[in-house]
């Protein structure tokens, strides 16, 4: 066996590059895992926390895929909270406060203990390249490793640069040095290359915090796990608090504005919109009187505290007193400084929907050099990454994901046809099925996938195979047995404010009713049986109580798939179409879709230009198959 001589190549131990490496080994491909560091394999470099709205959705199809990032978020759990329980069911979500340090545990183990999988810590230098494709990498120690594909997944560390106040440390992460000779390499590759920023706030000494003059956030009682093979909580669970800004805090910020890297014009990077600075909320929301901060843990062995929501890259001195004028947190000591980083990335347009490199054969690319912000959305992209950079060592074709079969593959369409200008991060609003792409489903969706490219295995599929037997059980036997109308059963119903009965109903019609959910039903002494999953019970009654919705939503799409899954030729030649604008050829040749749908989705393409486009599409078929 020659240990310079790789399959795929990752490069990167963050999110991302766990995803891709695993994946990658677990399809039996033989693969090289190349890190800076091997202690900060898997880390949280920002808040300690997994999931959210958007976010968590990506973490349950990355489990129904056969990813780590939900076993791993299980694993570390300190506190489970579902979101939005008040709005439908399309936007609620899990999210985990995490332990930091048994996240990175548990990435680490999952990366060393993993057959096909080598591990080294190692700087790159330059990316090997050779009439257009991917041959390898060269490290800083001179080292060449070859491989047939390459995984790029360097987060925030190429030409990192980390700003606190006007004070500038060339860094990827605090306290670890960025790498430059990658950009290098991008920008020798003819790729876009780009600055974007993030930023993180300073962390928190919970024994100096007055916990009595914030507001408790206690863990949920019944949680819904992240994994579908994981049913009980693992850890102790701990509450979060919340405190907020005052006007004594706003008044520090916009007097020492100036002093801001992100105001003073020392900061060229966009940063994230919807995760603005402190400095951003005070200036962009003024008429706010005060911004919520969340206290977080970050673990169950450890006093420093998360203040989610006071990023900031202002100096130490005015971080300080920010802190300190904050209720319960009027003598809170600063244990490490918040800070802003800026970073290159390269433009996701250059992209396939496989993401692989439209510009080098065999280069794949996921996470935050794609301009995303998020260690969901990087997971999600790696995970992608490393099953297609398999898929393509194999011999099979792409793993390409719908928008109307997942939000991961809503996040890759979006980024490789309409790009970024901030950094990119996940919302269900982006969904434009997103009543079908509920996270209690993401199985349903994607394990049937995940099987067949073989990183779901037969103990899990056949697990998954019991759990859909029992939900169609379940719902048959629902839909056949009735409830009869006696003063019982209309008492039972007054009492949950929903209408008597006056004839037979099902238990379908029944629980179709907003009033009425699963639980309900056992309680009428109908002998249904209790369910003990939560996620199948959730399933159950959303399928019903919204399948009207669901059904108008499938036939969308339906009609809708009839043109956006017709492939673009790459013989067809944009240049000589008539009735195109110079600016829409120009934009057709700049990004390259791949199918109808994404070209459509490009910001300016109109309907008339995508009938044109048909039009000679159609011309191009009927041409090739006359040479043929």
């Amino acid at each position: 066996m020659n240990l310079n001589e790789f399959d795929v190549i990752v490069v990167g131990g963050g999110h991302a590059g766990c995803e891709a490496a695993l994946s990658s080994a677990r399809l039996k491909t033989k693969t090289l895992l190349l890190t800076a560091n091997l202690d900060t394999i898997g880390i949280m470099s920002c808040n300690p926390s997994i999931g959210g709205v958007g976010k968590g959705h990506l973490v349950r199809e990355i489990d129904a895929l056969g990813g780590e990032m939900g076993k791993a978020a299980d694993f570390s759990s300190i506190q489970y909270r579902r979101l939005n329980t008040k709005k439908g069911p399309a936007v609620q979500a899990t999210r985990v406060q995490a332990d930091r340090n048994l996240y990175r545990v548990h990435m680490k183990q999952a990366i060393e203990n993993q057959t096909n999988l080598f591990v080294k810590q190692r700087l790159i230098h330059s990316l090997l390249e050779k009439n257009g494709e991917i041959i390898g990498v060269q490290t800083s120690y001179g080292e060449i490793y070859s491989c047939k594909c390459l995984v790029i997944t360097p987060g925030t560390f190429p030409n990192g640069l980390i700003h606190v106040g006007t004070e500038q440390t060339s860094a990827g992460r605090a306290g670890e040095a960025p790498t430059t000779e990658i950009s290098d390499s991008f920008k020798e590759l003819g790729l876009n290359v780009a600055r974007l920023k993030t930023g993180t706030p300073p962390r928190l000494d919970g024994k100096t915090i007055d916990w009595s003059r914030t507001i408790e956030q206690p863990a949920d009682e019944n949680p819904l796990l992240f994994s579908f093979e994981n049913l009980d909580v693992r850890n102790p669970q701990l509450p979060c608090h919340i405190t907020y800004t005052n006007a004594k805090t706003h008044k520090i910020i916009k007097d020492n504005l100036h002093r801001s890297p992100m105001y003073s014009g020392q900061i060229e990077g966009v940063g994230p919109r919807y995760c603005p600075s402190i400095e951003d909320k005070i200036v962009k929301f003024a008429d706010r009187e005060r911004h919520q901060v969340f206290l977080e843990p970050e673990g169950l062995n450890t006093k420093e505290i998360y203040p989610n929501g006071i990023s900031t890259s202002l100096p130490i001195d005015v971080q300080i007193k920010i802190i300190n004028s904050i209720e319960g947190l009027e003598s809170t000591d600063i244990m490490r400084p918040g800070y802003a980083v800026e970073y290159d990335y390269c433009d996701p347009r250059d992209l396939r929907a496989s993401l692989e490199s439209k510009k080098i054969k065999n280069l794949y690319m996921a996470g935050q050099i794609n301009g995303t912000t998020g260690y969901e959305e990087a997971a999600a992209q790696g995970l992608i990454a490393g099953i297609n950079s398999s898929l393509r060592v194999h011999g099979t074709d792409p793993l390409i994901l719908k928008r109307s079969e997942s939000y991961i593959g809503i996040l890759i369409d979006d980024l490789i046809t309409l790009g970024v200008d901030e950094p990119y991060r996940m919302f269900t609003s982006r969904a434009e099925h997103r009543l079908l792409l509920r996270d209690d489903n993401a199985d349903f969706r994607l394990t049937p996938i995940g099987y067949e490219i073989g990183l779901i295995k037969q103990k899990r599929f056949d697990l998954f195979n019991e759990k859909r037997n029992s939900f169609n059980e379940i719902m048959k036997e629902l839909n056949n047995s009735k409830i009869v109308p006696n003063e019982k059963n209309n008492a039972f119903l007054s009492k949950l404010g929903t209408p008597s009965l006056k004839k037979p109903t099902s238990f379908k019609e029944i629980l179709r009713r907003p009033e009425v959910f699963y639980d309900s039903l056992i309680e009428l002494n109908t002998g249904l049986n209790k369910i003990d999953d939560k996620i199948v019970q959730s399933l159950i009654e959303n399928e019903i109580k919204y399948e009207g919705y669901i059904a108008r939503q499938n036939a969308g799409i339906e009609q809708i798939s009839k043109h956006q899954g017709i492939k673009i030729p790459s013989s067809l030649n944009i240049n000589v179409i008539p009735g195109l604008s110079n600016e829409l050829k120009s934009k057709l040749n700049r990004i390259q879709p791949e199918t109808i749908g994404q070209a459509s989705r490009i910001s300016g393409i109109t309907p008339a230009a995508i009938n044109i486009l048909m039009i000679y599409i159609k011309k191009d078929q009927s041409i090739n198959e006359v040479k043929i």
